[in-house]
């Protein structure tokens, strides 16, 4: 590749004119190695993390190949979660914002099955989704992808941890053969090998750094005995003075019981995984990405997808057993400029684990004791805002704009006491400074947005 600028790629003027209007200059390392293969319809490996531009990538690709004029599904992209699956739709729609009447319908579970059928009845030219929903639609025959052109397996490592190997297979028997394949993923193992040699014809790999740059985290590992693992968890936060973090665990039990561990030492913490109900999921994230909870308690399935865009540390409350798992973890953290921390407990058995990382990334760990860290028994970790929700959404017509202005208008509220809005379909998601909670639910228990009345609770 010979400039990293789009306007060297082939595609048409007036995707050019949208990038601009986003504002993409230039692209990334996987857009700039991946997207000239990918316009000369050739299947594609490529090995890149979260946040590298990779859904510009495939989506600038895949927009090239629709035909507006034909209304069937010519584009499939398969996603590991609902909450990446929302990210990945979105950001295409933004991309097709030049081609007109162009459709895209998002599938997956935990929504109403009768209103997607609907939409896939009215004809849809790209479709986002969930293996598990994809699969239900097919077997009810209210999906049809004997059109399709381009099959995306986005986070495809992800999906296969998640025991989706089988229903992905079947997924891509219902595709032409003659379709275009293209697989990102994080990590590269067997299981990534078998599944692209039986789907893939020919395909072009591509793999960018998936290490940070030197110094932008840094990186300690705390070693501890069985039993100091809760305690030097606590030592982590108090020592650092940590206000956001990421806390990985292995299963779902351990997730909850860490959780519990943190709210009892006064340390505001929820726990996610793939046991929560979708709306107590939905929930935990909008709370974790505007502030009013710092501590984020997860799975390595159930963190995929995160748009964290300031996160001041990751912990490992145990290391992974692949060293591809550790870098992606720690990813999450030392972004957008900023420098960042990544500690990680271990034990004298996990040794092997530790040993593995340092093969991996060609250099040594820094390791200490738990004995080491300063302890402040006074410390305290509460979150900077609060969340109230509201029985109005995206079905209602409301948008951000209609919330700040009833809450800053006639609630009198400040707007520095206002942070992230959130709307959803039937329900919306406002971050309010602790201060001027008791103001807005008063207002909104008799006021009105966009004159009707809204029922509003905060969220705990």
């Amino acid at each position: 590749m010979t400039s990293d600028l789009f306007s060297s790629l082939q595609i048409s003027s007036a995707q050019i004119s949208n990038l601009e209007s986003l504002g993409y200059q230039k692209m990334t390392a996987i857009q700039a190695h991946g997207l000239p293969h990918i316009l000369k319809g050739k299947d594609l490996i490529a090995q890149a993390k979260t946040g590298s531009g990779k859904t510009a990538a495939f989506g600038i690709g895949l927009l090239e190949r629709i035909n507006p004029r034909f209304f069937g599904v010519q584009a499939l992209i398969l996603c590991p979660t609902r909450e990446l699956a929302d990210q990945v739709g979105k950001e295409i729609r933004r991309l097709a914002r030049s081609i007109p009447n162009l459709k895209l319908v998002l599938l997956c579970g935990g929504k109403p099955f009768g209103p997607q059928k609907g939409s896939l009845q009215h004809g849809a030219h790209i479709v986002v989704g969930t293996p598990g929903r994809i699969q239900d639609h097919l077997r009810k025959k209210t999906l049809n992808l004997a059109g399709l052109k381009t099959l995306v397996l986005d986070e495809a490592d992800r999906m296969l941890d998640m025991g989706f190997f089988d229903v992905m297979t079947q997924i891509i028997s219902h595709t032409p053969r003659n379709r275009q394949t293209l697989l990102f993923s994080a990590t590269y193992p067997k299981t990534i090998k078998t599944l692209c040699r039986s789907i893939q014809r020919d395909p072009v790999t591509v793999s960018v750094e998936v290490e940070h740059k030197p110094g932008v985290i840094e990186q300690l590992f705390y070693e501890v005995k069985k039993h100091e693992r809760h305690n030097a968890l606590c030592a982590l936060f108090e020592h650092y003075k940590l206000q956001t973090a990421l806390v990985f665990c292995h299963t779902k039990k351990q997730c909850d019981a860490v959780a519990r561990f943190l709210r009892e030492h006064k340390i505001e913490a929820l726990a996610i995984h793939g046991d929560l109900e979708q709306r107590d999921r939905d929930q935990v994230l909008i709370r974790f990405a505007n502030n009013s909870c710092p501590v984020l308690v997860a799975t390595d399935v159930a963190a995929r997808g995160l748009d964290i865009k300031s996160l001041q540390a990751v912990i490992n409350y145990e290391l992974p057993r692949d060293p591809e798992i550790y870098v992606h973890r720690i990813g999450r953290t030392g972004r957008a400029g900023k420098t960042g921390l990544a500690l990680s407990i271990f034990t004298e058995s996990e040794q092997y684990r530790l040993n593995g990382i340092e093969q991996y990334q060609k250099k040594p760990c820094i390791c200490d004791v738990y004995a080491s860290l300063g302890r402040d028994p006074e410390f305290t970790l509460r979150p900077a805002m609060v969340t109230i929700q509201l029985d109005a959404g995206r079905k209602h017509k409301l948008r951000p704009g209609d919330l700040l202005g009833a809450l800053t208008g006639e609630a009198g509220l400040a707007g520095s006491q206002i942070g992230k809005i959130d709307i959803l379909d039937t329900c919306s998601y406002v971050a309010i400074e602790p201060g001027g909670l008791r103001q807005a639910l008063n207002y909104l228990a008799a006021g009105k947005v966009k004159g009707r009345h809204v029922r509003a609770r905060k969220i705990a």
